[in-house]
């Protein structure tokens, strides 16, 4: 098979136009290859290649260094904040060298905390502006008035363009959506087929029902999928291996195919070091699964049929 091109999408009826793939940078520091500007460079390179021009991030990634890996990459080539997307996140307060000041992990979502973490994104990154900022995680502490007051004052200033979540629930991002000015253009969250809450819990059908791309992270549950030995994995991966002889492809490209055939039009993160692995994800694009190969997927990782 060859590469395909992958496609792009408009993200919500107000929001930004991305490659139907993201990149994840949370892995970038740990590729044996290195993390030096060239190296970072030569992914960059091969995504904006096959079509991939978002690029997802989150401030704490790396112990808070992936961004700005990223951002030095950047700053050898100017040019290419013309023709990528940047996502990134905030909230996630680790212990960590990096932030001395915390004694515990914990979330924070006041306005001087969002308002100071996007600058500080901004700076990393080199970038004028990002595209969309997530919240990373639900803060039973968050006040919606004071955290949408800091995402409308970011939107008004530039210095986003676009705002999102993280791992909310249905009711949680409509508490956010209430107090904000504008739309939310997203909520990301793990899905996998070892991984269905969100198909049940709600989240997608709001989704659906606002006409937003949901994002999923963790695709392949963190690889598991592929070289796990737990039951299901082992189930999935058979699965997949079976479809991939019928469509002449292989099983990761089936996989992908998988988020693709959901009517929601997930945007799916991917996070490998590998070009080739992003090659191979990126030819999902020219599988089209039927209906019942998609919920034998399904139920090779819920372990049982539908009811």
């Amino acid at each position: 098979m060859t590469d395909t091109r992958v496609p792009r999408i408009q993200m919500a009826p107000k929001g930004p136009e991305l490659s139907r793939f993201a990149y994840g940078v949370w892995r970038i520091l740990d590729d044996p290859q290195g993390a030096t500007p060239a190296t970072i460079l030569k992914k960059i390179d091969a995504c904006l290649e096959l079509g991939i021009t978002t690029f997802d991030h989150a401030d704490i990634y790396g112990g808070y260094g992936c961004e700005e890996a990223f951002g030095a990459a950047i700053k050898e080539r100017p040019e290419l904040k013309t023709k990528i997307e940047i996502i990134t996140k905030c909230d996630i307060m680790l212990v960590d060298p990096a932030r001395p000041d915390n004694r515990i992990k914990h979330y924070d979502t006041s306005a001087a905390h969002i308002q100071s973490s996007a600058e500080r994104s901004l700076g990393n990154l080199n970038v004028d502006a990002l595209d969309v900022l997530l919240l990373h995680r639900p803060d039973p502490l968050l006040d919606a008035d004071e955290a949408a007051g800091a995402l409308n004052a970011l939107r008004e200033s530039g210095k986003i363009r676009h705002a999102g979540v993280s791992n909310f629930t249905p009711a949680q991002f409509e508490l956010l959506q209430s107090r904000l000015n504008f739309p939310l253009v997203t909520n990301q969250v793990e899905i996998n087929p070892l991984q269905l809450n969100p198909f049940l819990d709600g989240t997608l059908d709001q989704c659906q029902r606002l006409r937003i791309s949901p994002m999923a992270w963790s695709p392949s549950a963190g690889g598991e999928i592929f070289t796990g030995k737990g039951e299901a994995a082992v189930r999935v991966r058979a699965c997949l291996e079976k479809i991939a002889g019928k469509h002449n492809a292989t099983p990761d490209a089936i996989l992908y195919a998988w988020f693709n055939r959901h009517p929601s039009n997930i945007i799916t993160v991917l996070g490998t070091n590998q070009i080739e692995r992003i090659q191979s994800a990126a030819r999902c694009f020219a599988i089209e699964l039927d209906r019942q190969e998609w919920f034998e997927i399904w139920s090779a990782g819920s372990g049982a049929e539908v009811p």
